[in-house]
């Protein structure tokens, strides 16, 4: 059986094709495309381009091209169904199994689809030519909107049109309209009733571009009416799982790295009438991890823009704890707040796209900044404040998933807390070595600004703990035999310690000639700092440490020699070259 065109198509929307190949191709942008080396064959020079607006591949120097099924058929070396359930997978689908059930779910789902799109299709048209929907077309003009913001999104009026319902009604079967959420059952009068009749609509597609449920605004304000209404949940529209114009937005990706994240309809629409395109909004519902899961396939920073009043600040700090989980080195979160009684629609509508533009960069922050200062602002200058204060920050730090940002943001915590409260950290100074005179060998390698890699973050908490701890090191010496570091800096300053200490023999560390800058840039970047310093006098506990970083560095000599491995087996294909990466693998899975 084939896999149905809607399915495959959505796995192509999902995953943009730089994503899938740059995760066995190292790829630089150059323009619109990407480049590098041919999967293909070897190569020194870049023959190998990836288009995501066109969605393929191409290589000039082996003449393969094709789309991401293609791309994953031929460098695992897998069939079509294999290729299928991996990208599924990778774009968080569930797998297509074919079964009857599949197929009644199918014909279930095209059903679902086909009555959105002609409630949809018949309740815009009717905007424009029913005399009852003047007071919707006056509340949109009202609001700035002009009819190109209305067919651009398909905004309707849902007038109480018995005929359109009969039709329906003659069309598909009772169970399939109930089914959308688009009508329900009154028992009082015994009939089915339009859920959004008197409101003006938005329609909410997925990302394919098919509406899918609604959002309804209510023309004149009631006590008994919510202002805003959404499609209730079926089988086929969940709100956690759905952002409001992401078809259109996912779009500008290749172009633009950032994202605005609003809370409503009009907020969408005001700004892309005034060319901010790049915006989706949630659901009525607080920012899911999946909403962030989905910006994150398209865009590298999300800015998170909502109301500038009270709940609209409550709204952001929920979003910003739900949304940090899922934070990533390669991805940013930021909010922005925008002046009191403003939201973003009145902001760009009085402001322009401009000055907003200019206001977003100068003003927005960070998320692990934003959730600092709330929490610091609402935190009394007391022991007990001051201490639930950090055991708040630490419970959200723990909560990132991404063991590196988790480090980091954890760290962060931690220097703004201890800023707050210098004096308890006056012994902890009294403890750090001084370091006077300087090798000139070692003179000028120290770059703070030099990008830092994970390996050298692991290799700055290993040489901490030996510059915090010597004599413990010294009755412990067998641990850090044969260690190997990989940085030039860090690899000539454990060698200049071990030389100047006679292996430890000498722990007075204030005598040895070693280079000011190169200690400093370990005690400004070891991950593990604030973790020895609550456990210094614990040895059990640092030496736990220790062994543990000393496992991940010989594990990452492990991996460049494999993939070294790899590299030459597939040039010489030699049965001894492929026993031995087997075997470095198995050691590797044993560590």
């Amino acid at each position: 059986m084939k896999y149905p065109k809607e399915y495959l198509q959505e796995i192509k929307t999902r995953l943009k094709i730089s994503n899938v190949v740059s995760k066995t191709v190292s790829l630089k942008k150059r323009g619109k495309e990407y480049v590098g080396l041919s999967p293909f064959k070897t190569e020194k020079t870049p023959s190998f381009t990836v288009n995501d607006e066109k969605e393929f591949y191409h290589c000039f120097s082996t003449a393969e091209h094709g789309n991401i099924f293609d791309f994953v058929m031929k460098t695992q070396n897998l069939k079509f169904g294999e290729s299928v359930k991996y990208l599924a997978n990778l774009a968080g689908m569930r797998p297509y199994t074919f079964s009857k059930e599949d197929e009644i779910r199918e014909e279930k789902w095209n059903k679902y689809k086909l009555i959105y799109s002609k409630y949809v299709q018949f309740y815009h048209t009717d905007l424009f030519k029913n005399p009852s929907s003047i007071n919707a077309k006056d509340y949109l003009k009202n609001r700035g909107l002009t009819i190109d913001e209305v067919k651009k999104f398909k905004i309707g009026y849902v007038t109480n049109d018995e005929k359109f319902k009969e039709d329906i009604f003659k069309e598909f079967s009772e169970n399939e309209i109930k089914n959308t959420g688009l009508f329900y059952f009154d028992e009082k009068k015994k009939k089915y009733v339009d859920r959004f009749r008197d409101r003006v609509i938005f329609p909410i597609n997925n990302i394919s571009g098919d509406p899918i449920a609604l959002g309804g605004r209510i023309l004149n304000d009631s006590k008994y009416l919510a202002k805003y209404i959404n499609s209730p949940e079926t089988n086929f529209f969940k709100k956690g799982s759905n952002l409001y114009n992401l078809d259109f937005a996912r779009k500008l990706s290749n172009n633009i790295n950032n994202i605005f994240l609003v809370e409503g309809y009009m907020d969408v629409v005001g700004l892309s009438k005034n060319k901010v395109y790049n915006v989706v909004a949630n659901l009525g519902t607080s920012l899911t991890t999946k909403q962030i899961l989905t910006l994150n396939q398209f865009f590298h920073n999300i800015i998170v823009c909502f109301d500038g009043d009270e709940s609209g600040y409550k709204a952001a700090l929920r979003a910003a704890e739900n949304s940090i989980i899922e934070l990533k080195p390669e991805k940013e979160i930021s909010f922005l707040f925008l002046p009191d009684k403003h939201d973003p629609d009145s902001f760009v509508n009085e402001k322009g796209k401009d000055f907003f533009e200019e206001f977003s960069k100068n003003n927005s922050v960070s998320i692990h900044k934003f959730i600092f200062n709330h929490y610091s602002n609402n935190t009394n200058d007391n022991p007990s404040s001051r201490a639930i204060f950090e055991k708040k920050l630490r419970s959200i730090a723990s909560t990132i998933k991404d063991k590196f940002i988790r480090k980091y943001v954890l760290e962060y915590f931690l220097e703004k807390v201890s800023e707050l409260t210098p004096n308890s950290n006056l012994k902890y100074k009294k403890n750090n070595f001084k370091f006077t005179r300087s090798l000139k060998s070692t003179q000028n390698h120290y770059n703070e600004t030099k990008s830092l890699k994970a390996i050298d973050i692991k290799e700055f908490s290993f040489l901490y703990i030996i510059l915090k701890k010597p004599d413990l090191i010294k009755y412990n010496l067998n641990l850090i035999e044969n260690v190997k570091l990989f940085s030039s800096e860090n690899k000539l300053l454990f060698k200049e310690i071990l030389n100047q200490t006679n292996n430890f023999e000498n722990t007075d560390f204030e005598s040895l000639k070693i280079d000011q800058a190169l200690i400093a840039r370990i005690f400004k970047y070891a991950s593990i700092k604030h973790i020895i310093a609550k456990n210094f006098n614990d040895d059990q506990k640092i030496l736990e440490i220790l062994s543990e970083i000393i496992r991940d560095l010989k594990n990452y000599e492990l991996e460049l020699r494999i993939s070294d491995l790899e590299s030459r087996f597939s040039k010489d294909l030699s049965e001894a070259t492929f026993n031995e990466l087997k075997e470095l693998k198995k050691l590797q899975k044993f560590n």
